[in-house]
């Protein structure tokens, strides 16, 4: 099969999972378990780690272009697959939380408060927008398509950075609020 078939059959895996990731995070996240009468715990010990994990992911990008840079692609490859790992560890633990616990309010007031709606807005979009980047990008990558990765990769990478970095601010900025 030649790259370009194989490019356009994982177009449509990567266009349903641009779809569905969304979706499920948006369902599951009105879901909490405790209201389906369910008996769990509060899982209130997620959100330092995957914050953790965010900021964990934006080390292992930059680290990821220094490697290339560097030429070694191995390295990159290896950081980048990582990367998106921990953005995996990150969703999952995100849903379990909200699935678990009640969602916190900001309590801050003033310019701030308008200053972390804007992070955590901008946050959420680009989130969702970066999903179709991150996998293109990597497909591409993976079937020797070079010169389309490296175009689609200036793109994905501070898009994924941003949400990376944004999700470790939004954390600092809410956990006063914690209960």
């Amino acid at each position: 099969m030649s790259s370009l078939a194989q490019e356009k059959k994982y177009k449509k895996i990567i266009t349903a999972l641009s779809i569905v990731i969304p979706l499920a995070v948006a369902a599951l996240f009105g879901v909490n378990l405790k209201d389906l009468g369910f008996n769990v715990e509060p899982l209130t010990f997620l959100p330092p780690i995957y914050a953790s994990i965010n900021g964990l992911t934006a080390v292992l990008l930059i680290a990821a272009i220094l490697a290339i840079k560097n030429g070694n692609k191995k390295l990159h490859e290896q950081l980048n697959t990582t990367a998106i790992a921990c953005s995996l560890a990150f969703l999952l633990m995100y849903i379990a939380y909200h699935m678990t616990s009640n969602s916190t309010t900001f309590g801050g007031e003033g310019a701030i408060k308008y200053i972390y709606y804007f992070i955590l807005i901008t946050h959420i979009i680009l989130s969702v927008i970066v999903i179709p980047f991150v996998l293109t990008t990597y497909m591409r990558a993976k079937l020797g398509n070079f010169t389309q990765h490296k175009k689609i990769a200036r793109i994905t990478f501070p898009l994924w950075l941003y949400v990376a970095i944004t999700g470790v601010i939004v954390y600092l900025m809410i956990s006063p609020y914690y209960v």
